[in-house]
């Protein structure tokens, strides 16, 4: 029996922008080995797959090579389909198993997805040997957190332009690498790139879970060197296809005095609806 299966580009607003993933909307589990072929055939930076619970759903995520603990624009695209296909209706929150946890979404008026994820804030590191060549730039530091490296750059202009060696990058044991800088480009606070060669992505278009990390750190960031704190930023992902993200901190328990949840979000646009034959 064939399978519904859909193509959406999130943190757009706009076809062809943004970063692609599919959706696959299960009747019941699939196997491992099943999956990761799937998300091969589709060949995108992810492949989510959705299989119905009595209160949510469970979801997984496939890179063309293998299976990630959290993707952004995935579960971005996976609620967007539920409540566009009449999977849920559009006034109840999307809630998600998955190996990040509990993952919840609502929709607003304004059409905008949020995602409240856990933050995943990267502590200051010794850089690594060969880091710095193989992303051909000079960092002003290097931060890393449970999944990847965080590298400031001294400017704008430096993400947007810069050309990694993405055979040396898929060398460090990491899942990716992010490049972040302050933006000089109005309205959005920072901009980002996102590497993960290592995981089958060389660029990734618009990476949600990496926000995760570049929320805290450009937090803490503000609150040192300007002694304010902001927990509201817009940011811009300067790859080829660019997409906008929301990020937005907050608190995940009233007694905490630190942000542990990170609420991002963006838009979603679906391009295709396929049937699924394999």
């Amino acid at each position: 029996m064939p399978l519904p299966l859909y193509q959406v580009d999130a943190f757009t607003d706009k076809p062809f922008a943004g970063n692609p993933a599919a959706v696959c909307v299960l009747e019941q589990a699939k196997d491992e080995a099943w999956m990761q072929a799937v998300a091969r055939e589709m060949n995108l930076p992810e492949t989510a797959y959705l299989v119905r619970f009595a209160d949510g759903h469970n979801l997984r995520w496939f890179t063309p090579t293998t299976e990630v603990e959290l993707c952004g624009h995935a579960t971005l695209a996976s609620a967007h389909i539920l409540w566009e296909h009449g999977y849920l209706k559009k006034g109840t929150p999307a809630r998600f198993y998955t190996k990040s946890g509990l993952l919840s979404c609502t929709r607003g008026d304004d059409g905008w997805i949020d995602m409240d994820f856990p933050a995943k804030p990267a502590q200051p590191v010794e850089p690594p040997v060969g880091l710095a060549g193989a992303l051909g730039i000079k960092p002003l530091g290097v931060h890393r957190n449970q999944w990847d490296y965080l590298v400031e750059a001294e400017s704008e202009e430096v993400v947007r332009t810069m050309q990694p060696d993405f055979g040396l990058l898929a060398g460090f044991h990491v899942r990716g690498t992010i490049v972040t800088s302050a933006s000089s480009t109005a309205p959005y606070d920072f901009v980002s790139r996102f590497f993960a060669p290592g995981a089958g992505v060389p660029e990734d278009p618009v990476t949600g879970s990496a926000h995760v990390c570049l929320g805290p750190f450009w937090a803490e960031r503000i609150r040192r060197t300007q002694h304010v704190r902001k927990t509201d930023f817009l940011a811009y992902q300067a790859s080829p296809r660019g997409g906008v993200v929301r990020v937005r901190l907050v608190d995940g328990k009233p007694d905490k005095k630190t942000e542990d949840r990170v609420l991002l979000g963006g838009q979603a646009v679906t391009v295709l609806h396929a049937k699924l034959y394999g």
